[in-house]
C-alpha cells in the first residue's frame, strides 16, 4: 500500500510518526472517508467540506486546500488496484516536544496522513436479509457533529454490537434517536421515510444526504424531525446509512423483528434507487 505523510508517497511499511504525535497521546485531529466508484470520489467537494469544518472547530488550519487533497486523493486512487475504493484522509495537530493538552506554542506542523483501500458495501446476501442492531444509551459529548479522532467512546459502542453478534448499535439520547456508532440511521413509518435532523449530536452524513435527495427526486414522503425511541422501536422499517454500508435495513433490533422482520419495501426500493444513481451517475461523473 501507498500512503501519503506530509507531502510524500511511501510504502505504508516506511510511514512513520513521532510517539509525540497528538493525534497519538489526545486523539487531536480529524479524518475523513471518501467512497470511490470506479476511480471517481464520490461527492468529494461536499467530503472535503465536512473536515473543513471539523477542522475549523478544533482550531486546526486545513493544510491542504480543496485542489491539493484532490491531487493526493487521485495520486492514491491510481495506487490501488481496486475499481471501487475509499480514501482515508487524516490530520493532527502534530508532534510537540513535550505533553501537555494545550495547543502547541509555538505551532508545530500538522501531521497529514492519506491511504486508500478496497471498499467493503454490503453483499447482495446481506441486502436481501437485513441486520441486526443493539441499542444504548448515547453517552458521547456533545459535539458528535465533528468527524474527530478520537473515537474510543464509538469503538466501545461498535464493540457492544460485535459481542452481541449484530452489525450495529443504534444510540438514544433523552430518549430520542440519534445515530449508530459508524453511521446514520432513518426509520419508515406509514410509507413516511423520517431522519432525524442534523445537529450538534450526530454526524452530517454524505450518504444521509444523498438518500434523502432521492426520496426528494422519487417522490417518497419524507420527514426530517426528532425521532422518539417509541417510533424507532414500532418503525415499519430501520435503516443504517453510512458511505460504506449505503442503505442497509435492519431487520431485528434488541432481538425483537422490526415490522415483518425481513427487509421492508421502502428500504429495498430505497436500495435500488441508490444502486441505480450509482450506476448512472457515480460511475460516470465526479459529482
Amino acid at each position: 500500500m501507498t500512503v501519503y505523510l506530509n507531502g510524500d508517497y511511501l510504502p505504508l511499511e516506511e510511514a512513520r510518526i513521532s510517539p509525540m504525535d497528538r493525534g497519538f497521546l489526545f486523539g487531536d485531529g480529524v479524518y475523513e472517508v471518501i467512497p470511490v466508484y470506479s476511480r471517481r470520489p464520490f461527492r468529494q467537494a461536499e467530503h472535503l467540506a465536512r473536515m473543513g469544518r471539523s477542522l475549523a472547530a478544533i482550531q486546526l488550519a486545513n493544510p491542504l486546500d480543496e485542489a491539493a487533497w484532490g491531487q493526493v486523493a487521485q495520486r492514491l486512487i491510481g495506487e490501488e488496484a481496486a475499481e471501487d475504493q475509499a480514501v482515508y484522509l487524516q490530520v493532527t495537530r502534530g508532534a510537540a516536544p513535550i505533553r501537555d493538552q494545550a495547543f502547541p506554542q509555538p505551532p508545530v506542523p500538522p501531521t497529514v496522513f492519506a491511504f486508500a483501500a478496497p471498499l467493503v458495501t454490503s453483499s447482495p446476501a446481506v441486502l436481501a436479509r437485513g441486520v441486526s442492531a443493539i441499542t444504548t444509551p448515547d453517552y458521547r459529548w456533545q459535539r458528535c457533529d465533528l468527524k474527530v479522532l478520537s473515537l474510543v467512546a464509538n469503538v466501545l459502542l461498535r464493540q457492544q454490537s460485535v459481542d452481541a453478534g449484530c452489525a450495529e448499535t443504534i444510540m438514544l439520547r433523552d430518549g430520542f434517536l440519534s445515530e449508530g456508532s459508524s453511521s446514520n440511521i432513518m426509520v419508515v413509518r406509514n410509507g413516511t421515510l423520517v431522519a432525524p435532523p442534523k445537529s450538534h449530536l450526530i454526524l452530517p452524513g454524505v450518504t444521509y444526504d444523498v438518500v434523502l435527495e432521492l426520496a426528494a427526486a422519487h417522490g417518497l414522503p419524507h420527514d426530517i424531525r426528532p425521532v422518539s425511541e417509541a417510533e424507532l422501536r414500532s418503525a415499519d422499517e430501520v435503516w443504517i446509512t453510512s458511505s460504506t454500508k449505503e442503505v442497509l435495513p435492519v431487520t431485528r433490533l434488541d432481538d425483537q423483528p422490526v415490522g415483518a422482520g425481513v427487509p421492508g419495501p421502502v428500504g429495498q426500493q430505497m436500495i435500488a434507487w441508490y444502486q441505480d444513481f450509482k450506476r448512472q451517475i457515480m460511475r460516470h461523473a465526479d459529482r
